[in-house]
């Protein structure tokens, strides 16, 4: 028994090594796509409705609201935000406690470089053989030095978005499932990449069993995922026009 938390350790470190390398990458991806305009968005997205079918996305709120500011170029705008939400209170506690196991519903936010447009918090834990990570970030792109905030989020999401469509969630939203093995051990994790006006949100959530060297079910993972980014989507709020307006 003396020798087990050594195992666990052992292998607990290159998951942790590997979940914070991979939310590095994504934070930063976050920082190209903020100082990306739309004109920048790279080709090439997976989905067919990023780029030619989204709504509005390329001819109708490019250059056309661009050489329309002002009133008639907010009134357009679903939902603008200012600042992305206090990360580790956007998740509701039963979700954290349901999805993760003996964490700390507090979370810890994860330190970023521009914490005034870019927000994270993560929270993990292991109980007995099972081990859980998630993490979420915002990231608020905002109307400044040429950049409209909307087009901007656009672009990032193009850069973010993953193979598979997911409904009902902000104004498009995409998931991944990956299941990956090192040293015989399964770990599995879903993504989901979600925009909501100009704000871009990414969940990441993995789980492994270090008992049976197993990994959660598919649909565990993905389901979770979707169960956080609604909450996230809801810690987002309402938003509002440029005018100051609620939108819907």
């Amino acid at each position: 028994m003396a020798s087990l938390p050594l195992t666990l350790a052992a292998r607990l470190l290159p998951t942790a090594i590997l979940a914070i390398v991979g939310w590095t990458m994504a934070s930063s991806s976050h920082e190209e796509a903020g100082r990306t305009s739309a004109n920048g968005s790279p080709a090439g997205s997976v989905a067919p409705s990023g780029s030619d079918s989204g709504p509005g996305s390329d001819s109708g709120s490019g250059s056309d609201s661009g050489s329309g500011s002002g009133s008639e170029g907010s009134k357009d705008a679903p939902a603008t935000y200012s600042k992305p939400p206090a990360p580790c209170t956007a998740i509701k506690a039963a979700t954290i406690k349901k999805l993760v196991p003996e964490a700390k519903t507090a979370g810890k936010q994860l330190s970023l470089t521009d914490p005034s447009h870019r927000t994270g918090c993560s929270w993990n834990a292991l109980k007995g053989f099972d081990y859980r990570w998630l993490d979420v970030t915002f990231e608020v792109s905002t109307n400044s030095g040429g950049q409209d905030g909307e087009a901007a989020a656009k672009a990032s999401y193009k850069r973010l978005k993953k193979a598979i469509t997911a409904s009902g969630i902000g104004d498009e939203a995409s998931v991944s499932v990956e299941l990956t093995t090192e040293d015989k051990q399964q770990t599995r994790e879903a993504v989901v990449v979600f925009r909501k006006g100009n704000a871009v949100v990414t969940v990441t959530y993995n789980g492994s069993d270090f008992e049976n060297k197993k990994a959660p079910d598919d649909s565990a993972v993905r389901d979770g995922a979707l169960a956080v980014a609604k909450d996230a989507l809801a810690g987002l709020g309402p938003g509002s026009n440029v005018e100051g307006d609620q939108s819907a």
